[in-house]
């Protein structure tokens, strides 16, 4: 990998739209991880508890969070916004995360809102918001990672 594939030097596009997607999607996992933990923005604040379906604390009076909750989301935020500085790393990101939250919609499909497995908790809204965010974290990752390869072979014309 050269220095231009890793910071988008020259006329073609090299990974910079991947990086810059999953840069994107990386603060905006920090930001929600923090918004997680401000009273007003997360409702019924003072019932958060660490970890469990009994925290009644929700995002946007929506998204069910706990402390666990909102601490992955800024790890995952953090882990995004490092990765997003090489191209093949930013494409992991997106792709394997997609993957994560795909497992995290089937785990809250599964999983009753009030069972001891629910530790993360999970509601219904965030059940489909990981659909959601698994289908579009997969999607950016393998349109980056194309686009990236099909620029990386468009150095001129072949005269053979």
């Amino acid at each position: 990998m050269t220095t231009n594939d890793r910071i988008g030097v020259g006329d073609t596009d090299r990974g910079k739209t991947v990086r810059t997607a999953a840069m994107a999607v990386g603060a905006v996992f920090l930001l929600v991880g923090i918004l997680g933990f401000i009273p007003g923005i997360t409702s019924d604040y003072s019932s958060m508890s660490f970890a469990g379906h009994s925290s009644e604390a929700k995002l946007l009076g929506i998204f069910q969070v706990s402390i666990l909750h909102n601490i992955v989301h800024v790890l995952f935020g953090v882990v995004g916004l490092a990765l997003a500085r090489r191209t093949e790393s930013a494409v992991s990101y997106l792709i394997g995360g997609g993957v994560i939250y795909l497992v995290l919609w089937i785990y809250g499909l599964i999983t009753a809102d009030t069972s001891a497995a629910n530790f993360v908790p999970v509601n219904t809204a965030d059940d489909w918001l990981h659909f959601v965010l698994g289908v579009g974290m997969i999607a950016l990752g393998v349109l980056g990672r194309n686009a990236a390869r099909s620029t990386r072979g468009a150095a001129g014309p072949s005269y053979g």
